[in-house]
């Protein structure tokens, strides 16, 4: 089955049993990130994995097991036009350079790993209006000299 269809079918079902991120999180037994990731088809999920998804969603392991295929992430080759994406593009647009240069000035030559990686986003309260948090945590991998 197409991963589309999938996700598709796993955002049908999250509103038709009137799940939060959190409720399938709790589930699976993974963080709220990761498991969204998942369920859009931008991580691989387990045989158990995809067993405690097919139970809190209500669908079947057959419905699911695409979700096992190593996917192709972050699969695009236009702008973002979705506004919160295109905020987030916009953000490593216009910091992007900031962020490699303090990186590079902190660690050394190196790149913040996107597989030994963890992120959270929280909400924080404000009187003038509430604000995002990201939390990005990526391990620092140097360049090695050969």
């Amino acid at each position: 089955m197409d991963r589309h269809v999938v996700t598709q079918k796993i955002l049908d079902a999250k509103f038709r049993l009137k799940l939060t991120w959190a409720d399938i999180a709790h589930a699976v037994g993974r963080s709220e990130v990761w498991t969204t990731a998942a369920c859009l088809g931008q991580a691989t999920c387990s045989y158990d994995e995809i067993t405690k998804l097919a139970t809190i969603l209500d669908l079947s392991q057959e419905e699911l097991e695409t979700l096992s295929i190593v996917p192709h992430r972050g699969d695009t080759q236009r702008i973002p036009q979705d506004p919160t994406i295109y905020r987030l593009y916009e953000i490593l647009l216009v910091y992007g350079d900031t962020i490699k240069e303090l990186i590079h000035e902190k660690f050394g030559d190196g790149i913040m790993s996107a597989i030994d990686f963890m992120m959270d986003i929280d909400r924080k309260p404000d009187p003038a209006g509430d604000r995002v948090i990201i939390t990005m945590n990526g391990k620092f991998l140097p360049y090695k000299k050969w």
